[in-house]
């Protein structure tokens, strides 16, 4: 009895696994190209958070909100889960509209099979594309196109302008404008940190640290002027 309800279960078994000829469809070489397939996809999925960091507006958040933690003397107060969380949140909303332009043109035709993958990456690479042209800086581009120049063709007149080009000319402006935006966040703290070095100085308390007596007048004063409300809004802004 137990030895036939065996039997029977592994002949269902062996009924409802697929042969392998259904799933990899005729022709030279398509064992191949499935499995080259899988591995594009896998490494695709493993980079995607890096690239949509490359080509969003993250970097510009997350060095402000570095700058600012380091002006104010606080070494992980805010945490940094707290800082990559917010600056994920206002990429989010900085990005909307390229997401859904994206998810509309390209990933969703994709999924309703009318499109082919070449296509889809082409209508959900464009909307991204626009967005860095946008806000990437003249002098970087040109810089990165040069560089390509030498070593590949010149793209001809009227022609698109490689992403190999554009995703790190868009960085490296990114890294520029947040530097600057963190320079002007550090101005104010530094002096402070000044001011109360020279009162400690004066007052000859050699062996204190001015950094622990300015610490809560930064503070105090970061509170004051609704610090968090004037910076968040103003990277916002840097966008539009």
């Amino acid at each position: 009895m137990i030895i036939g309800t065996l039997a029977l279960a592994a002949t269902s078994a062996q009924a409802q696994v697929p042969n392998l000829n259904e799933l990899i469809p005729e022709g030279d070489g398509a064992i191949s190209g499935r499995i080259i397939q899988l591995v594009a996809l896998l490494t695709v999925l493993s980079v995607a958070p890096g690239l949509l960091i490359m080509v969003t507006s993250f970097t510009r958040f997350v060095v402000a909100f570095s700058f600012l933690r380091s002006g104010l003397g606080l070494q992980s107060t805010p945490a940094n889960l707290f800082l990559i969380s917010l600056s994920l949140f206002m990429t989010f909303f900085v990005m909307g509209p390229t997401f859904d332009k994206a998810w509309q043109e390209g990933v969703k035709p994709l999924t309703e099979n009318r499109i082919s993958e070449g296509e889809a990456f082409t209508k959900t690479t464009e909307p991204f594309r626009e967005f860095m042209l946008e806000h990437v800086r003249p002098k970087d581009l040109q810089t990165f196109a040069d560089l390509a120049s030498a070593t590949y063709p010149k793209a001809a007149e009227g022609e698109k302008i490689d992403l190999r080009i554009i995703i790190p000319a868009f960085m490296i402006s990114e890294l520029r404008r947040g530097f600057e935006i963190g320079f002007l966040i550090a101005l104010p703290f530094l002096v402070i940190d000044m001011i109360v070095a020279t009162l400690v100085m004066s007052m000859g308390m050699m062996m204190m640290p001015p950094t622990v007596i300015a610490l809560p007048f930064k503070i105090l004063f970061f509170v004051l002027i609704d610090g968090w409300n004037i910076l968040v809004s103003g990277l916002v802004k840097s966008f539009f």
